[in-house]
């Protein structure tokens, strides 16, 4: 104990207000609970409907721009003409480089913005993870009206500032205050399990409603975009995080506790030396085994969900569709989404619960094989559906997969996974939060790897006229990930 005392002399009467004042400002953030995970679920559906919103219409923007210019056209040409491999090709590169671009971008930056997190309070990074979004919208617009002055490669610019923060930090500031709401690990669970669920609805309901609007003025979904981003300004300012611990003098003078938000609000050390220390914190978090197989599960899981950025081009130009048809038939995807999520998921749940009083760890791994097994099989019957009949059953079979975020999230946080870290001796006041962390940056070290790889084998697929071949190589991930997941004992 006194190892976390800088001043041990005083670690008497002072000490012990400050202890009630930690427990204070504790309380003040778990008391509120209903009160704060819906600002965190406002502020996440604001992201993501900005993101899934611009995403079909960027992806039609640049095909038209392609489009006008394979045909040598002063006006827009048919949509239904641009399907033509060599216009494909080319916007699959510029969409996987464009992907690509912004997931290197968060994914090197993500440890350094997580400490200043710690230093300066998650409302600045959060705050600053909204430039880059602004930026993105904003320069997809130039693009759109200055034909003259930038060519469609010049979209891939947009994503350049995902320096200043990108989907990784975003997510790992805000599923580590959906953590730090409650103690309890079936509310957590549950909190989880509502959070994915905004994120898939919101992800398959977005292209409908940017089909409905891009139908109206193509740039329309971009301008939307913004205002919902500028909604998301004063909801991070409400979000009731605990960043003014600091203010207190008599707790920077007399800490005591190794936190590592303490650490980095009273450390001189540089940044660098800072970021080193947190990678060797990360890499002694994985000596356990299970975690270390579970971590690799998501990584590959990571990895083969690459795939689902290509389903709108996909089923646009193997099933020659419109972009805006495409979108509403993405959608429809959400119905299974949302009911599995929203009331199968808390169902069991919570009945696993009310059974044992706490998560076990044996019923996440069951629901996270059988949401494998459906993924590994909806995925190959993608890849094979050469009609739209097909393709329709294959993406609910594919949707019965969508939950495995909220089982193999529950597992990370499970005491079986990280007591190890927390018996480490660095930083071991939050482990959860330490495996949180690594959760987010191994999902996008599998996103940095699957999107190249998948813009790559859809580009070749449409040279060979192999349009699934994407969708057959995320099933033989999945498969793979099945395989490791397999492994992984919890007592």
């Amino acid at each position: 104990m006194d190892d976390n005392i800088d001043n041990p002399q005083d670690a008497g009467f002072g000490s012990q207000s400050v202890v009630r004042s930690h427990r204070r400002r504790r309380q003040s953030l778990t008391q509120p609970s209903r009160y704060a995970i819906w600002l965190v679920l406002f502020l996440l559906l604001l992201v993501n409907l900005t993101n899934g919103i611009s995403n079909i219409p960027l992806n039609r923007l640049l095909e038209r721009r392609l489009c006008r210019t394979y045909y040598d056209s002063d006006r827009d040409v048919d949509e239904k003409l641009c399907k033509v491999d060599s216009i494909q090709q080319d916007l699959a590169w510029i969409m996987g480089a464009f992907e690509t671009l912004w997931i290197v971008g968060d994914f090197v930056m993500t440890i350094p913005l997580t400490f200043l997190s710690e230093k300066y309070g998650r409302k600045r990074i959060l705050l600053l993870n909204l430039v880059p979004r602004l930026f993105m919208l904003f320069w997809t617009l130039g693009v759109a009206y200055l034909e003259d002055y930038l060519p469609p490669r010049a979209a891939i610019a947009g994503a350049s500032l995902s320096v200043l923060g990108g989907d990784t930090v975003f997510n790992s500031l805000i599923y580590g205050l959906a953590a730090r709401i409650t103690e309890d690990s079936i509310t957590r669970a549950i909190y989880f399990s509502r959070m994915t669920a905004l994120t898939s609805v919101v992800g398959f309901l977005s292209p409908a409603i940017a089909a409905a609007i891009m139908t109206l003025k193509l740039s329309l979904p971009f301008w939307l975009g913004i205002v919902l981003l500028m909604l998301a300004f004063p909801t991070i300012l409400l979000l009731p995080i605990d960043d003014d611990a600091a203010d207190d003098t008599a707790e920077v003078q007399r800490p005591l506790i190794s936190s590592p938000t303490l650490k980095a609000q009273s450390s001189r050390t540089s940044l660098i030396t800072s970021v080193v220390d947190r990678v060797q914190s990360l890499v002694s978090a994985v000596k356990n085994f299970q975690l270390a197989l579970l971590l690799l599960s998501m990584l590959l899981t990571s990895l083969a969900s690459a795939d689902t950025k290509l389903l709108a081009q996909y089923i646009s130009k193997r099933y020659h569709w419109t972009f805006a048809s495409a979108g509403y038939l993405l959608s429809a995807k959400a119905v299974v989404n949302f009911f599995l999520l929203t009331f199968v998921v808390p169902f069991f749940l919570t009945a696993q619960g009310n059974a044992s009083q706490t998560l076990s760890d044996g019923a996440n791994v069951r629901y996270a094989r059988f949401c494998l097994v459906s993924s590994v099989l909806g995925a190959l019957a993608i890849g094979f559906s050469s009609v739209i009949w097909e393709l329709v059953p294959s993406l609910l079979i594919y949707a019965l997969g969508v939950p495995l975020s909220v089982f193999t999230l529950s597992l990370a946080n499970s005491p079986s996974m990280w007591a190890h870290a927390a018996s480490d001796g660095s930083d071991g006041s939050d482990p959860q939060s330490r495996v949180l962390s690594i959760v987010m940056m191994v999902k996008t070290l599998g996103s940095l790897v699957g999107a190249p790889l998948m813009a790559a084998l859809w580009y070749y697929g449409i040279q060979v006229s192999f349009y699934g071949s994407p969708y057959i190589a995320s099933s033989l991930i999945y498969l793979s990930a099945w395989c490791v997941f397999w492994k992984i004992r919890v007592s």
